[in-house]
């Protein structure tokens, strides 16, 4: 059985000769604030002391190197192993939440159980800090910057880093269709979705003909998809008889996703046009744009509802598929840069449906008429992806990617299935209509 430290002994004095995993070699060009680890005594202290709070009230099994315990915790709770205590702590007590993410890419810390760990973090992270010391945030909390704000300049260099990564990297854990976006699952007697790597396609196809039906897409329904992905809403509302029109701003997508058009047969009935959302034109009987409002960012919300209604033909219909969180915690954290803004979406900002429902009134003529959320669907879409991803790492390596990077991304999969899990995030199909208008 692992002891437990000597109450009062400063876990941020131990030698990093403790440590039980050897260091990684970090490239400081690709990587600078990874590589480098901030001198921060004073905060490393007081994020220690947040840690044991945090083990304490949480139920978390914080490892030391050497297999002793931060504070006395059962065997059977979240494992948070620390191979380097003093990198950690530091990182942690330099920036916050972005630290604890390089952290983990550096090869700091890991667990055996990524999501149940990262779980039990995301539930009512609120209170993590406790009230009285609240403004601790102003040690570490960042705006986010300005050359990562989603105008129309900056917009393709933010898809870029995401989007324009490799196909090929896409391919390795997505299903056959393509589709990066929550699937829909059959569910059991209890309601709950009933997820398998080999249903996951199906499923997407689910998701995809859910949306198309909201939209009443059909034979001679002229479409618009804001954000195409690899093509496949589009393909699929080419083969109901619509004619599609399909934006997007990744050159890599572009490519890949004209290709899977041509081999479907239905170029003859969809066009993709890289293009911002922005400079949309034509008049459309449906607009269908799936988890694309994420990467908008908040301050441009208002452009996005209002280009949506001008090219909405008379009658028309948009389905929207969006994650969203709850409207009070969209605005307490709309202002703060993360980690996954950071690393993994910048400029982006998940919107809550009181914000949808907000900017469609005040810039548009358009009104929710319904929503359904689904968010357990999304955290079993995240585990298959998640498992693959982690299975092929090997595949990963070989097309060029170092392991910060597969860290970075199994952290990003991971913490993104435990939003799901606990309702910190949820995914919504949108119905937008304007009222009284028929078709």
């Amino acid at each position: 059985m692992p002891s437990t430290r000597r109450k009062g002994a400063p876990l941020v004095t131990q030698q990093a000769a403790t440590t039980t995993s050897p260091r990684l070699a970090i490239d400081p060009r690709l990587w600078p604030d990874v590589a480098r680890v901030p001198r921060v005594p004073v905060r490393a202290a007081v994020a220690e002391r947040l840690l044991r709070r945090i083990a304490r009230h949480r139920g978390l099994r914080v490892e030391l190197p050497g297999g002793r315990l931060l504070v006395p915790a059962p065997p059977s709770t979240p494992v948070l192993r620390l191979h380097r205590p003093q990198d950690f702590l530091r990182r942690v007590g330099a920036t916050g939440l972005i630290g604890f993410g390089e952290s983990f890419q550096a090869g700091d810390w890991d667990s055996p159980d990524l999501v149940a760990l990262l779980t039990v973090l995301a539930t009512a992270p609120e209170t993590l800090v406790p009230t009285g010391a609240q403004w601790l945030r102003r040690l570490y909390a960042q705006r986010p910057p300005a050359a990562e704000l989603s105008t129309a300049e900056n917009a393709r260099r933010n898809i870029h880093r995401h989007y324009d990564l490799s196909n090929d990297l896409f391919a390795l854990f997505l299903d056959p269709t393509m589709t990066y976006s929550s699937a829909v699952f059959p569910t059991g007697r209890d309601g709950r979705p009933v997820a398998s790597a080999p249903g996951l396609a199906d499923a997407q196809h689910r998701k995809i003909d859910q949306l198309l039906d909201l939209a009443r897409v059909g034979t001679g329904s002229r479409v618009l998809e804001i954000g195409t992905g690899w093509g496949e809403l589009a393909v699929r509302a080419a083969r109901r008889g619509a004619r599609v029109v399909t934006l997007t701003l990744s050159e890599e997508q572009l490519a890949l996703a004209r290709r899977r058009i041509q081999q479907a047969g239905v170029a003859d009935r969809v066009e993709v046009r890289l293009c911002d959302y922005r400079s949309a034109a034509g008049q459309f009987d449906a607009v269908a744009s799936v988890e694309m409002i994420e990467a908008v960012g908040r301050p441009f919300w208002p452009a996005y509802f209002a280009t949506i209604d001008r090219v909405l033909a008379p009658g028309g219909r948009t389905a929207l598929q969006a994650i969203t969180m709850p409207h009070e915690r969209m605005l307490a954290s709309s202002a703060t840069y993360t980690w996954i803004l950071k690393y993994i979406f910048p400029g982006g900002q998940i919107p809550s449906v009181e914000a949808i429902e907000d900017s469609t009134a005040r810039h548009t003529s358009l009104r929710v008429e319904s929503t359904r959320g689904y968010g357990e669907h999304y955290a079993e879409t995240l585990r298959l992806w998640r498992e693959r991803f982690t299975e092929r790492a090997d595949e990963v390596a070989a097309l060029g990617f170092d392991q910060v990077f597969r860290w970075m991304w199994e952290l990003y999969l991971a913490y993104s299935e435990a939003g799901f899990r606990t309702g910190y995030l949820d995914v919504q199909q949108i119905l937008l209509t304007r009222p009284g208008a028929t078709r």
